[in-house]
């Protein structure tokens, strides 16, 4: 009777752990870290489809979104839609597209991240040569895969608000795990 009365409490001990455990698992994804697909080619040849990176999701609680972040957020036409680009512009700057090269405060933005001769159409929001600026709490925001992206160009600038969190780093495929490196930018 002593033995059962040990494996019963034992099991109990068990279940606790594994309930402990799951508790503070659903605690990181709520309020640190959580997994992202990438869903479409508009961050290509950044990250594909179907590729998996962890979000930290209170980074920008404590620090603004920098230019170069790949951040997640949620669609301007659909908040049940995430969406993954990069920060182009910060609050209070001036953004101008001519000839396919971003002007930051009318200093060209060079982009290490994208292929040489990307081609940057203008969209409905921002035209070829026209400029706007970024109102205080909003990003201006692109996809890496120019030609087949909907971003600021066509919405325009997303409220921080709507940032869900930063990519850190890509997990799957497992061959190609990397920390997400930050770009130097000379503007």
């Amino acid at each position: 009777m002593e033995a059962i009365k040990r494996m019963v409490v034992a099991v109990f001990d068990f279940l606790q752990g594994i309930v402990v455990f799951l508790a503070i698992l659903v605690m990181i994804y709520l309020f640190l870290f959580s997994p992202q697909e990438i869903n479409g080619a508009s961050m290509e040849p950044t990250f594909f489809n179907a590729e998996l990176i962890v979000t930290n999701k209170f980074i920008y609680k404590v620090t603004p979104p920098k230019r170069g972040d790949i951040v997640i957020f949620k669609s301007p036409k659909n908040k049940d839609i995430d969406y993954i680009k990069r920060v182009i512009g910060l609050p209070g700057e001036r953004v101008r597209l001519s000839s396919s090269t971003f002007y930051i405060n009318g200093k060209a933005l060079g982009e290490p991240y994208l292929p040489s001769r990307t081609v940057t159409a203008p969209g409905a929001f921002l035209g070829e040569n026209k400029e706007i600026t970024v109102q205080a709490g909003d990003y201006f925001v692109c996809g890496d895969n120019r030609p087949h992206s909907s971003d600021s160009r066509d919405f325009g600038p997303v409220p921080g608000g709507d940032f869900i969190g930063k990519g850190i780093f890509r997990y799957w495929p497992f061959d190609k795990f990397t920390i997400i490196p930050e770009p130097a930018f000379g503007v």
